[in-house]
């Protein structure tokens, strides 16, 4: 379809003033046209595929259950037979003196033609016409999303204005200024109507004038309109949307439009006459969809100025989705770029297992500055990171994400706590002058038991203890990230097998209805009880603990986003641990050998001794042959067996393929071939090269 910017313009000398006509209530006729099935009473949204009739469920006295909500429907009258007019819908204002514009004799007093009995007033006065358009528009403004806008739409149009509303959308809808490059598209997005089996009242008639409807007839309406429709360039239905004003449906465009739209078989389902309005609706930049109103065809006919109220329902329709569709897909990246800030799934590090959990601050505002990472570093130990940064904001989202891609590399680069902040601080002022965040780094050492933490403005950690006491420790607090010109000091505390450390936000502790201090202590407590459900011998299941730290806060404490750091200490036994210094001599490869046989000896590992000797020669005569320092050599038995070399040469060793006159330079290869898994990484003293090998415990 060819888009053209014209916009709907009213016609020189027409007043855009909308209103409604009066509701009576009157016997249902004998015979009435049905409607289309698929526009269902209830403007329920449409499934995937064709569009099904509407059945209506009836309660025990054999009456109709009210469809439309409470808007369009009625008490029964007080006196039988009496006329009684219809109060307006939710929204809409009545019409003062509506009961004097109808004779005696059932005529319009200012046209003298005869009115259906039971059938809306006509909108003939222009005050009508702009107090409904006014209720109307405010009716479909209050939707925020997609369904919302068409649902209202929907229902303050059926009945006040029309018996019944079809609504097409794009599909796929477009966004901003995307241009869909496919053919266009039409899906029937929407639909309601006033049931057959009601007067216009919306009130149950008596058995004796509620019939039933056809069955048949029905389900063959129904197979006359289609739910999907493609708009071909330069038929009937593309050159009414380019016009953008709304045609009724016996002008000749809109006859041969409708075909197109509502499949073959149109002319059963459209009344004859001006019963029908085709209205295109257009966004901010092109048409996105069209909405037919239809009237049975006993009511009186849509007038010349009722084009202008389809079109200001339209305009505002349109605009409505056009925004709807864009705050969707501002939603959508927004929840895209906050996933992809943090981790997707944590690393299962030797000695310490982890749990995580992030919660934004609503769910109308996903984005956020908070983050924490955990980040393997040579040694088997582990980098603990949490973080925020000021703000809620997609500025405060990237920035969270330079932030931890800094600290990721210089955790790569093995460097202390405090020296891992201090350049955090250099990065955010480089960022700007506003960019400030708390952080806390800490390293564990599943071999050593201990864990080096420095912290730049950041609430303190709390350890939970393996008997079940919680304490909160005693860091430092230091600066915001972001302040410069400070320094940051790291302490190494014990970290004792079985207990778990727990990194937070301060969205966690602190809200509105409490400062962080408090919050901090509930914590403890709240660990502390959760900790004597399972015993003092046996810590809390780190995924529950999670849930039940989540589970303190009220509905007052979700000010600000909460992420959330579990760290359980397992550690590495020393009867695991084999260690050596070794001189950087000729010797040494032969001494690494005889070290590594003997501690898998002492482990029963004596079936791996062919292959691990292999590797640790080659790797340890690599590091002997360009260092000037000792050499240590450290084997570790957990799941995997691990062989570390650590020498004071930065240089990463590098695999290649070795020619055939080269005497050396298939050491690495071999490693790679026998290896599980094998690397190297730099140190600010030198580098670790390690290797790990799959292995089958003893039985005892």
């Amino acid at each position: 379809m060819t888009e053209q910017p014209t916009s709907f313009e009213r016609p020189q000398g027409a007043d855009p003033a909308e209103g409604r006509g009066a509701l009576r209530r009157a016997p249902k006729p004998a015979a009435t046209p049905a409607l289309p099935a698929q526009v269902r009473a209830e403007g329920a949204p449409s499934g995937p595929g064709t569009a099904t009739p509407c059945g209506q469920a009836k309660d025990g006295k054999g009456k109709e259950p009210p469809v439309n909500g409470p808007e369009h429907s009625q008490p029964a009258a007080a006196e039988p037979g009496a006329h009684r007019p219809r109060p307006a819908p939710e929204g809409i204002p009545p019409q003062p003196g509506a009961e004097q514009e109808r004779s005696p004799g059932g005529e319009d007093r200012r046209t003298g033609r005869g009115l259906p009995p039971g059938r809306p007033m006509p909108m003939r006065r222009d005050g009508d016409r702009l107090r409904f358009v006014g209720a109307a528009t405010r009716r479909i403004a209050r939707g925020l999303d997609l369904d919302e806008i068409v649902m209202g739409l929907c229902r303050a149009t059926v009945p006040t204005f029309s018996d019944a509303i079809l609504v097409y959308l794009r599909d796929p809808l477009p966004v901003g200024d995307e241009r869909p490059v496919g053919p266009v598209v039409l899906r029937l997005r929407r639909s309601d109507r006033i049931p057959e089996e009601r007067d216009t009242d919306g009130v149950l008639l008596p058995p004796a004038f509620d019939p039933e409807p056809e069955p048949s007839a029905l389900a063959e309406l129904s197979s006359l309109t289609t739910e999907l429709c493609e708009v071909r360039p330069g038929g009937a239905l593309n050159e009414v949307l380019r016009g953008v004003r709304p045609v009724f449906a016996d002008s000749p465009a809109a006859r041969a439009a409708l075909p197109e739209l509502l499949g073959e078989g149109s002319e059963a389902v459209v009344p004859s006459g001006q019963h029908a309005i085709l209205a295109p609706l257009r966004g901010r930049r092109r048409v996105i969809g069209a909405a037919l109103f239809l009237r049975r065809p006993e009511r009186l006919a849509f007038e010349a100025d009722d084009l202008l109220v389809a079109a200001q329902l339209a305009t505002h329709s349109a605009l409505g989705i056009d925004k709807a569709v864009l705050y969707g897909r501002e939603a959508y990246i927004a929840d895209e770029l906050q996933r992809t800030m943090l981790p997707e799934t944590l690393p299962r590090p030797t000695g310490v297992r982890l749990a995580s959990r992030y919660l934004p601050a609503a769910e109308t505002a996903r984005v956020g500055g908070d983050w924490y990472d955990a980040i393997p570093l040579p040694g088997s130990r582990v980098a603990l990171v949490v973080g925020d940064v000021m703000g809620h904001s997609m500025t405060s989202a990237a920035i969270m994400g330079q932030l931890r891609t800094t600290a990721q590399t210089l955790a790569g680069l093995d460097l202390p706590p405090q020296e891992v902040l201090h350049h955090l601080d250099e990065q955010a002022q480089r960022l700007g002058t506003d960019r400030m965040a708390t952080c806390l780094y800490a390293v564990y050492d599943p071999v050593t038991h201990r864990i080096t933490i420095a912290n730049a403005g950041h609430p303190p950690p709390v350890l939970l203890h393996l008997g079940g006491r919680a304490e909160v420790l005693r860091v430092p607090p230091g600066a915001p990230i972001g302040v410069g010109g400070v320094d940051f000091e790291a302490v190494e505390l014990d970290a004792p097998a079985g207990a778990t450390l727990l990194l937070y936000t301060d969205g966690l502790v602190e809200s509105r209805l409490r400062d962080v201090w408090t919050g901090i202590e509930q914590l403890r407590e709240k660990l502390a009880a959760t900790a004597q459900l399972t015993g003092p011998d046996h810590p809390p299941p780190l995924e529950a603990l999670c849930d039940e730290v989540l589970d303190m806060l009220g509905p007052g404490d979700r000010d600000d986003d909460i992420a959330l750091l579990a760290a359980r200490f397992d550690g590495i036994a020393p009867s695991d641990v084999a260690y050596w210094r070794l001189e950087p001599e000729e010797t040494a490869p032969g001494q690494a050998r005889r070290l590594a046989r003997r501690a898998l000896a002492r482990w029963g590992l004596e079936d791996l001794s062919d292959s691990v000797e292999l590797l640790v020669s080659e790797v340890v005569t690599n590091a002997v042959r360009y260092a000037s320092r000792p050499v240590t050599l450290r084997l570790l038995r957990t799941d995997v067996l691990r062989c570390e070399v650590g020498d004071d040469v930065p240089q990463l060793p590098r695999l290649r393929q070795a020619r055939a006159t080269d005497e050396g330079g298939r050491g690495l290869y071999l490693v790679n071939r026998l290896a599980r898994r094998w690397g190297a990484t730099r140190l600010s003293t030198g580098k670790v090269v390690w290797f790990e090998v799959n292995y089958t415990a003893p039985q005892d």
